[in-house]
């Protein structure tokens, strides 16, 4: 769907600017588009390729296990119907540990496989669980301690202080990740 919609604008875009006679401006946007997109992944690729490497030492070091534990036991009242030591935990937890880290491409793999470990202990396998729809709520609001990818980015367009917006990111992605879990809570109680 989201893709329709994005193709959609494109080529309105394209057919905008031809009958507008801004041919050249399209062409140059193109080929600058293409050019930045570019150098950004290149800048933003060792940061991730980084964190990566790290969250997968710390899978095979034990780390993760220890902190999923730990995290466990905000987790479990989160998630009264998903069973202790089930690897539902583990996997939520490494996911909102990269979040923690501001590395949502890190993330998504543990997303993906605590979901799919989720949806084995859904009873009706064609819509989301309680537990499902709980960790989508988190795992969107995501709170970010280090948001490494904005740093990056700030760093790689000469930002004076690429590290002045920790804070604030921390602060409203608690508020955030507060909310959802409280809306969370209210909608299934209602439910």
């Amino acid at each position: 769907m989201v893709n329709r919609v994005w193709t959609y604008f494109i080529i309105i875009g394209i057919v905008f600017g031809l009958v507008t006679g801004h041919s050249m401006e399209i062409n140059e946007t193109i080929l600058n588009s293409a050019k930045s997109s570019l150098e950004v992944f290149m800048q933003i690729f060792p940061v991730i390729a980084l964190w990566l490497g790290i969250m997968n030492i710390a899978t095979k070091s034990g780390l993760l296990d220890k902190l999923a534990h730990l995290l466990s036991k905000v987790l479990h009242p989160l998630f009264p119907d998903v069973p202790h030591n089930h690897r539902a935990f583990g996997y939520m937890s490494s996911n909102i540990v990269a979040n923690m880290f501001g590395l949502g491409s890190a993330a998504t793999p543990f997303g993906l496989k605590a979901m799919s470990s989720l949806q084995e202990l859904n009873d009706k396998k064609d819509e989301a669980s309680r537990s499902m729809l709980t960790f989508t709520a988190i795992n969107t609001s995501a709170i970010t301690v280090i948001p490494t990818t904005l740093i990056a980015l700030r760093i790689m367009y000469g930002s004076a202080n690429p590290t002045k917006t920790v804070i604030i990111t921390l602060i409203s992605t608690i508020i955030s990740t507060c909310c959802c879990i409280a809306l969370d809570r209210f909608l299934a109680r209602r439910r």
